[in-house]
């Protein structure tokens, strides 16, 4: 398994809460990175792809650089954007314009001189004339002119991304990434399940922040691998709350959206459990959101080197809730149990997500279930299959041609799809089945 990273990468980087994550949002013409008035919002990495004059390189937000900084997590944040700093081809140091220059600056600013990476000057919030008047000031951090913009208006960004690409290096044959050979893995559950840890072991690399404090990860972080000749996004996401314990405050309000946001864009759901503590009924129902997504689904009983859970009770109660009755594996992120096995249930997951069966098998297929249970019948009337056949997929979507929708009852539609599930390995995998009547058909 490798890391993905054919673009360049350029790094957005500076003090806590000078808009870092505005200009990713601006740069990648996304709004994929929290936003929210108080500092320390973004933690880990998160990266977004930008192009700009036909040039396409990886944007990467970073975690505030407080050198000084004492707060939980300050020293991972910091660790983080070192890495992103390692890692870059070009460095973008945003700095406030509104706000006169310290001495955290010229140190984050020293510290940017002696990566050897090159550097562009971002000042930011150049969106009034008193700002745009110290914009000169910062020529004494010593890193070349600096580029007045305002993230939030996008004044500036073009100058911005001209100095951006400048600063690249020059890369025979680099070309736009093939995002429709990607599969999107997302990793969910309640918050402090060991979400993220889990991630980290299945990278072998500290990707993400980890920490006994609930809510550490609070945006959906991409990680593009290569794994057995197959592209693969992990998407580790912030932890999922009851709705009525979730706060108001914009920080948790938004995290949880990029959450079910992530749900939404990715093909495959693990959802994670802690083992330690036994299934909750949020457990339930964060796979329960995952199938409502329409996702492949899996459940990962994570922590199993310390847990006394019965899997029998445990399965039973998930295949109440979730209709796909989903598969499931037991792992630990601290011991490695089962690591090896993550992925290829993903990948054999997302290969079922994504099959395409042929009609004639679907209606040999067909043919046999007819005679395994009376079709339901009212008024004297019979349900009769005619036909059935695949007509999209990721997720799959069937037809059924019958005689009268009306005869059809809630338990016969079950049956039904539980058979086609037994008949081509589909549990864990959504499936739609429509079943049209004759006299909708040509009414």
């Amino acid at each position: 398994m490798t890391r993905v990273s054919t673009l360049p990468r350029v790094a957005v980087v500076g003090y806590p809460n000078v808009g870092k994550s505005t200009l990713f949002n601006r740069l990648t013409g996304t709004r994929d990175a929290v936003v929210a008035p108080e500092s320390g919002v973004t933690r880990d990495r998160k990266e977004g792809r930008a192009e700009w004059v036909g040039r396409w390189f990886t944007v990467v937000d970073t975690g505030g650089i407080d050198l000084q900084g004492e707060e939980p997590l300050s020293d991972q944040v910091r660790g983080q954007a070192r890495l992103a700093i390692a890692e870059a081809a070009v460095v973008v140091f945003v700095v406030d314009g509104k706000v006169d220059i310290g001495p955290q600056e010229h140190e984050i600013a020293d510290l940017l001189r002696r990566s050897r990476v090159p550097v562009v000057l971002a000042v930011n919030k150049i969106d009034t004339r008193l700002a745009e008047e110290k914009l000169h000031d910062f020529w004494q951090l010593g890193l070349g002119e600096p580029t007045g913009v305002s993230a939030e208006h996008g004044l500036g960004i073009g100058d911005l991304l001209d100095a951006v690409v400048r600063a690249l290096p020059l890369q025979e044959g680099e070309q736009e990434e093939d995002g429709s050979a990607v599969v999107d893995v997302a990793i969910v559950g309640r918050p402090n399940v060991g979400k993220s840890s889990l991630v980290n072991a299945l990278l072998g690399d500290e990707r993400v922040i980890v920490s006994p404090i609930p809510g550490t990860t609070r945006d959906a972080i991409d990680t593009l691998i290569e794994y057995r000749g197959r592209h693969v996004n992990l998407v580790d996401t912030a932890g999922l709350r009851r709705k009525g314990r979730r706060t108001t405050t914009d920080v948790e309000y938004y995290s949880t959206l990029r959450t079910i946001k992530a749900l939404e864009r990715s093909d495959v759901a693990l959802v994670v459990v802690d083992a330690s503590e036994g299934l909750v009924d949020l457990d339930l129902q964060v796979a329960y959101e995952a199938q409502r997504a329409a996702c492949a689904t899996a459940i990962l009983f994570n922590k199993w080197d310390i847990t006394t859970t019965d899997l029998q009770t445990a399965t039973a109660r998930i295949y109440g809730k979730v209709q796909m009755r989903p598969p499931w594996l037991t792992v630990s992120a601290v011991t490695g149990r089962k690591l090896g096995e993550v992925l290829p249930l993903a990948l054999d997951l997302y290969e079922r997500y994504s099959a395409r069966i042929p009609t004639a098998d679907l209606n040999r297929w067909l043919e046999e279930i007819k005679g395994r249970r009376d079709p339901p019948q009212k008024a004297g009337k019979s349900l009769k299959l005619f036909y059935i056949v695949q007509y999209d997929h990721s997720p799959l979507r069937f037809k059924v041609q019958v005689n009268a929708r009306a005869l059809l009852t809630r338990s016969y539609a079950y049956f039904f799809e539980n058979r086609l599930r037994d008949a081509y390995g589909l549990w864990g995998v959504p499936l739609v089945i429509d079943f049209e009547g004759k006299e909708e058909r040509y009414s």
